[in-house]
């Protein structure tokens, strides 16, 4: 999407990059639909303590997936989509956000999962 937002397309130029544009934003639209789900099944499978805090951001993932759907699904309502109306989503402080939650997540589950692993020894 970064590309598309540098190529400086009024959207109907876009042709095939516009179509391929929409379908990652469907793709992500979908996922954001059940981000929060997966979030929380994952501390339960890992049975992070204390459970509040982790319940807690919970709460601000649901609202930064739900802002950044409202955001996506907005940009996929258009009739074109414009390099500069991604350029824009791209810039979305609702993205950002989520884009920041699900690194600080992944960086709090990795360290689980790697002391989950069972060691093996050749």
């Amino acid at each position: 999407m970064l590309a598309y937002a540098g190529q400086g397309l009024a959207g109907e130029e876009g042709g095939q990059s516009s179509g391929q544009v929409r379908d990652y934003l469907n793709r992500a639209a979908q996922a954001l639909s059940g981000l929060a789900e997966a979030y929380a099944e994952a501390v339960r499978q890992e049975n992070l303590q204390p459970a509040e805090r982790y319940n807690a951001f919970l709460a601000v993932l649901e609202n930064d997936a739900r802002d950044s759907l409202a955001a996506i699904q907005l940009v996929l309502a258009q009739p074109t989509v414009s390099s500069q109306l991604i350029d824009n989503l791209n810039a979305s402080i609702h993205l950002r956000a989520l884009l920041t939650d699900l690194f600080l997540v992944d960086e709090i589950l990795q360290p689980q999962r790697m002391q989950a692993k069972p060691v093996t020894t050749e």
